[in-house]
Formats: C-alpha cells, sequence, structure tokens
C-alpha cells in the first residue's frame, strides 16, 4: 500500500511533466504573457507579438496532399505495427518546409524569416488534413498518389492493406497567425504592392528568445479576461 502512494504522484509528476514542458503549451504561455502589438508602433529589439493574415513572399509551397498554397508545413505518415499483444504507430515519413514570410495586419507588414541552420524558431501547426486507410478501410486515389511520392507501400508482402494514416498541418496564404520575435527595422530592397514605405519591420531571434509561429486561434495565444 505504501508503495502505491509512492507510485502515484510519481506517475502524475510525469504526466504533469510532459503536458507543461510540450512545444505546444510552451508557445501558449509564452504568447500569454506578451501584450498584442500594432506593426506602427513596435519598438527596435523589443519582444513583440503579432497577430495578423501569412502572405507569401516568394512563390507559395504547396501542400502535399490538400495541395493548398502555404508558407509553411508539417507531414507526417505512420504505419500501425504489433508486436504480440501490444501495437504502435512507426513513423515513415516526417517533413517539415517553410518560406519566410509576411505577416498583415491592419495594412502594414511585418516579415519573418525562420531557419534551419541554425534552428531560429519554435512552432506550432494545427492539423488540417487526417487520412488514413487499412485492412477494412480503402485508400482514395489521392492516397495513394502520396504513398507513392514518398515510397511508401499501401500493400504489405501477401497483398494485405497496410494501417497507415497521414497528418498535414499548414499556414495557409491569408490565414490568421500569431508570431512572436526581437522586432528590427529594415530597408525594403523590393517594393510592396499597397505599400508605400521605405522600411518594414522584421522578428528575429536572439540568444534568449527563438521566434515564435503558430495558427492556434486568437483565443488561445492571449491573456484570457
Amino acid at each position: 500500500m505504501e508503495i502505491f502512494f509512492i507510485v502515484i504522484p510519481v506517475v502524475l509528476l510525469i504526466f504533469y511533466g510532459l503536458y507543461h514542458f510540450n512545444e505546444k503549451q510552451v508557445i501558449i504561455r509564452t504568447l500569454r504573457k506578451l501584450p498584442s502589438s500594432g506593426i506602427s508602433g513596435i519598438r527596435t529589439n523589443q519582444l513583440t507579438k503579432i497577430t495578423g493574415k501569412a502572405l507569401h513572399v516568394t512563390e507559395p509551397l504547396i501542400a502535399p496532399f490538400s495541395k493548398r498554397e502555404c508558407i509553411f508545413y508539417r507531414i507526417k505518415i505512420e504505419e500501425k505495427r504489433s508486436n504480440g499483444n501490444s501495437h504502435h504507430w512507426a513513423t515513415l515519413v516526417k517533413e517539415e518546409r517553410f518560406q519566410p514570410f509576411f505577416v498583415k495586419k491592419n495594412g502594414e507588414y511585418v516579415i519573418v524569416n525562420p531557419s534551419r541552420e541554425p534552428v531560429n524558431y519554435k512552432a506550432h501547426l494545427v492539423i488540417d488534413e487526417k487520412v488514413s486507410s487499412g485492412t477494412f478501410k480503402e485508400s482514395t486515389p489521392e492516397f495513394e498518389q502520396l504513398l507513392r511520392a514518398y515510397n511508401v507501400k499501401s500493400k504489405g508482402f501477401f497483398g494485405f492493406k497496410k494501417n497507415i494514416r497521414y497528418r498535414e498541418a499548414i499556414i495557409e496564404i491569408g490565414e490568421e497567425v500569431t508570431v512572436a520575435g526581437i522586432a528590427k527595422w529594415k530597408n525594403l530592397q523590393e517594393p510592396i504592392e499597397g505599400y508605400s514605405y521605405s522600411k518594414i519591420a522584421s522578428l528575429e531571434s536572439d540568444n534568449k528568445h527563438k521566434i515564435i509561429i503558430t495558427d492556434l486561434p486568437k483565443e488561445r495565444v492571449n491573456p484570457k479576461v
């Protein structure tokens, strides 16, 4: 009985830690501490949060399954595998692509430039597409085409359908996003249609802060009132 009262708090503490420190919760807590800002009023070197519409700087990315234009996407393809009496989902493909993008708010723009080397950002994207196939669920031609593009076979050695699932999260062109970072003002190299200023704000990382990017609803990332 004494062991029971010791084990239960330890298990609860582990689950709390996994929840409290996962990237989504860290992003939500960080953003809730920051006031929302207008772009024209941001100050250089100040940690700043902006909510607005995501717009492409260059040719947009195309999401692999939904084929929607976007500036950021994450996908994952998994296969359900059994081992005796238990099973687990094994990751077959995990891909993330992004590009520099604008955030437009009240006719003004801020530019965000996430980087992979070194990694200068944290991001949480809401899952937009869920597709699966299995023994009793036929896959669509579109799903089969996607699997072939990533060299994933939907059937096993004896021709039986594999249990495969796909998740796609994107930031679509025109979608509302919330971003945060260290504010800088830079000279505008190329004109932006409808934007008449010679300088543009950018959100960047520094030694203490990474750029934050999310398409969570703004109600989730602003302080509760």
